[in-house]
C-alpha cells in the first residue's frame, strides 16, 4: 500500500464523535484562559508595567484577534484533531509540522505546569492562613509534582470532562468574578492609578508579550475542532464569544485589583486577585476567590494534560513520531504512553524552571505558533487548492495577518535569550528528526508546494492534500454521496489543451466511453454527431451537455471535459470550455434526467466556471463536482 493510501485510510478511521456546540466551544476556550494568567501573573506583570498593566492585558487581547480569526478559518476548513499542528503540517510541510506539534505540546504542557504551580501557591497561602508555617520553594515544587502525578494518573485511567461540567464551572467562575468587579469598582481608589505610565510604553508592550500566555487557551479549541457540530458556525462563534467575554473580564478584574491594593503590596503577592478580594470583603472574599482560582487551576491543569497529550498522538498517526505514542490502552481506552510522556515533562518543567521562565517560554512558543497559524492562512489561500473552503474567512486579509506576524516577531525578540534558545533548539530538533526519521516514511505535498508548483510550472509528484481536504469537507458538511457522486469518482476527465473542434472531441470521448460501455467506438461517435445535428447540446454560453442513448441495459457513464482555450461548436457563437458528456441505456432514462438536474444545479453555483478553469488538474476538477452544494438524491 502506498503512503498516500495509507494516510487516506488512517484519515478516515481516526474520526471522533461530533458532540460539541458553540456553548461548549465557549466553555472550553474560556475555561482554559481563566487560570494562572489571571490569578497569579498580574503581580509579576505589575512589577514590569506598574498600573499600566491594565493596558498590557488589553493589548495582549487585541494581539490575539488575528490569530483567533485565523484559527477559526483554518478550523472551519480543516476541522481535525491536532489543531495547530494539523494546519501547519498541511500548509507548510512536515518539518514545520514537527516543530508546531512539538511546540504546541511543549507550550500546552507548560501552561498546565503553570496552573499546577498556581495550585501549589494557593495551597501555601491557605496553609499560612491556618498555620504559622511558611513553605519554601522546595515544598512548593513537591506539591506541584504531587499534583502532576495525580492528574497524569487520572488522565491515564479515565478522563471524564463532560461539556456540561465545563459550562457550569465556567459559569461559576464568571459569576464570582462578575461579583468581584461589581463590588470592587466602587471601592477602588483613584490614587492607586497615579504614575500610570511611569514605566513607559516599551515596558507596557513588553509586558503584553509576557501576559499573552493568558489568552492561549484558544489553542485547545483547535484541538477539539473535529468534535464540534457544524464547525463552520459553532467554532468561530464560540471562539469569538470566549475571547470577548474573557478579555473583558481580564481587563476589568485587573483594573479593580490595581485600584484596591497598594502597588508595593500587589507586586509582592503570589495571589493578587485573592488579596484584592480580601481588601474588599475580608477573609470571606479571600476564600471565595481562592476557591474560584483553585477550580480554574484544576480544570486547566487536568484539561491541559488531556489536550497536550493528543499532540504527540496525532503526530504519531501521521508517522512523524514512533507508532507507540499513538497506542491506546486496551483497558482504559486512553493514549497512556503519550499522557505519561506529557506528565513527565510537566514535572521536569516544575522542578527546573522558575515561574517567570515558565511563562516566558510558553508565551514565546505560543507567539510562534500563532505566527505560523497566520502564515498558514496566507499559504492556504495563495495555494489555489480548490478543496480549501473555510466556512468562516478571517477579515482584512492579508493585512491583518501580515501585521500580526510582524507584531508577534517583535514580541518574540523581546522575550529574552532563554526562550529564544529553547525555540531554536526545537527548530534544530525538528530538522534533525525529519532527516533521520520522517523523510523515509512520509510523502505529502503541503500547500506551500502548490505555490511552488504554480511559480515553477513543475507538476507535483503527489497531490494527496487536495483529496484529503475534499474528504474533510465531505465529512464536515455531512455530504451523503449519491449515485451521481459515485459516477464522478469513477469517471474519466479530459483536460484539453489548445482550441479544438467538437468533432475531434467527440471522437476522443467515443474512444473512452466505448471501452467502458462495451460497445463500438464508431457507433458512439455517430450517435454524438447525430445528437448534435438534431439540436445543439450547448445549453448556455461555454457549457455543453451532449447526451446519447446506447444499446444494452443498466449502462450509464459520465465523462468530464475541460478546454481552457475552448471547443468550437458550429451552432454556438462562444467556445465551450465546460462539457459533461452522458451516455446511458434506455432503461436508465429516469436517471438520465436526474443526472441532468444534478449538472444544472452544479453549473449554477457561484464561481463554478472560475473554479473549473482554475482547477490545477483533473483531480481538482473531479473534486469540484464532488464538493458541490447540490441537493443529493440519496434514494438513487
Amino acid at each position: 500500500m502506498s503512503l498516500a493510501l495509507a494516510n487516506a485510510g488512517r484519515f478516515r478511521i481516526a474520526q471522533l464523535r461530533k458532540q460539541l456546540g458553540s456553548l461548549d466551544v465557549f466553555a472550553v476556550a474560556a475555561g482554559a484562559m481563566i487560570s494562572s494568567g489571571l490569578f497569579i501573573l498580574p503581580a509579576i506583570a505589575y512589577v514590569k508595567a506598574g498600573p499600566a498593566v491594565i493596558l498590557s492585558y488589553l493589548f495582549a487581547s487585541i494581539l490575539m484577534v488575528p490569530s483567533m480569526l485565523s484559527k477559526a478559518e483554518l478550523g472551519t476548513a480543516m476541522p481535525r484533531a491536532g489543531g495547530t499542528y494539523f494546519y501547519v503540517e498541511r500548509s507548510l510541510g512536515s518539518i514545520w509540522g514537527l516543530f508546531s506539534g512539538l511546540a504546541s505540546w511543549f507550550s500546552l504542557a507548560l501552561k498546565s505546569a503553570f496552573a499546577v504551580v498556581g495550585i501549589a501557591v494557593l495551597l501555601e497561602v491557605t496553609l499560612q492562613q491556618l498555620l504559622p508555617v511558611k513553605l519554601g520553594v522546595f515544598h512548593l515544587k513537591v506539591i506541584g509534582v504531587g499534583c502532576c502525578l495525580f492528574f497524569t494518573a487520572l488522565n491515564t485511567v479515565s478522563v471524564k470532562h463532560t461539556s456540561r461540567f465545563q459550562v457550569l464551572l465556567v459559569g461559576l467562575l464568571l459569576a464570582i468574578l462578575g461579583g468581584f468587579i461589581f463590588l470592587g469598582a466602587g471601592s477602588a481608589r483613584a490614587g492607586r492609578y497615579a504614575g500610570f505610565l511611569d514605566k513607559g510604553w516599551l515596558d507596557v508592550f513588553a509586558t503584553a508579550g509576557l501576559v499573552f500566555v493568558s489568552f492561549g487557551g484558544l489553542t485547545k479549541v483547535a484541538s477539539i475542532a473535529e468534535e464540534v457540530r457544524q464547525p463552520g458556525r459553532n467554532l468561530p462563534l464560540g471562539m469569538i464569544l470566549a475571547w470577548f467575554v474573557v478579555a473583558l473580564f481580564y481587563v476589568a478584574v485587573i483594573a479593580v485589583t490595581v485600584g484596591l491594593v497598594e502597588g508595593e503590596e500587589l507586586a509582592g503577592s503570589l495571589t493578587p486577585i485573592s488579596l484584592a478580594a480580601d481588601k474588599l470583603a475580608g477573609p470571606a472574599g479571600f476564600v471565595l476567590l481562592s476557591i474560584a482560582a483553585m477550580a480554574a487551576f484544576i480544570t486547566t491543569a487536568n484539561g491541559g494534560i488531556l489536550a497536550a497529550s493528543r499532540a504527540p498522538m496525532a503526530m504519531s498517526r501521521d508517522h512523524l513520531l514512533p507508532a507507540f505514542l499513538a497506542r491506546v490502552s486496551d483497558r482504559f481506552k486512553t493514549p497512556h504512553l503519550s499522557v505519561m510522556l506529557t506528565g513527565g515533562f510537566m514535572i521536569a518543567a516544575i522542578v527546573f524552571l522558575d515561574i517567570e521562565s515558565l511563562v516566558k517560554t510558553a508565551s514565546t512558543l505560543m507567539l510562534i505558533l500563532f505566527t505560523l497559524a497566520n502564515l498558514s492562512v496566507i499559504i492556504m489561500r495563495e495555494s489555489g487548492i480548490q478543496s480549501y473552503r473555510p466556512r468562516f474567512k478571517s477579515p482584512l486579509y492579508p493585512y491583518a495577518h501580515v501585521s500580526a506576524i510582524i507584531a508577534y516577531i517583535a514580541l518574540i525578540v523581546d522575550m529574552g535569550a532563554v526562550p529564544l534558545l529553547i525555540t531554536a533548539g526545537f527548530v534544530v530538533l525538528s530538522v534533525a528528526w525529519y532527516k533521520l526519521y520522517v523523510s523515509r516514511r512520509v510523502s505529502r505535498a503541503s500547500a506551500v508546494m502548490h505555490i511552488v508548483e504554480r511559480i515553477t510550472d513543475r507538476a507535483l509528484k503527489t497531490v494527496t492534500l487536495e483529496n484529503e481536504l475534499r474528504d474533510i469537507l465531505i465529512e464536515r458538511d455531512d455530504i451523503i454521496e449519491d449515485r451521481f457522486d459515485r459516477l464522478i469518482r469513477d469517471c474519466r476527465v479530459l483536460d484539453i489543451t489548445g482550441r479544438k473542434n467538437a468533432e475531434n472531441v467527440f471522437r476522443k470521448i467515443s474512444s473512452i466511453l466505448a471501452e467502458r460501455l462495451d460497445t463500438d467506438e464508431f457507433v458512439l461517435f455517430e450517435k454524438f454527431l447525430h445528437r448534435e445535428a438534431e439540436g445543439g447540446t450547448v445549453v448556455e454560453p461555454g457549457l455543453a451537455i451532449p447526451h446519447i442513448v446506447v444499446d444494452g441495459e443498466n449502462k450509464f457513464e459520465i465523462l468530464l471535459v475541460r478546454a481552457r482555450e475552448g471547443i468550437t461548436f458550429s451552432q454556438a457563437k462562444d467556445p465551450v470550455k465546460i462539457m459533461f458528456a452522458l451516455a446511458g441505456s434506455r432503461d436508465q432514462r429516469n436517471y438520465h434526467l436526474r443526472a441532468l438536474m444534478a449538472i444544472a444545479q452544479i453549473t449554477q453555483e457561484k464561481q463554478f466556471e472560475q473554479r473549473w478553469l482554475e482547477a490545477r488538474d483533473t483531480g481538482a476538477i473531479r473534486n469540484l463536482i464532488l464538493l458541490s452544494t447540490r441537493k443529493r438524491d440519496t434514494g438513487a
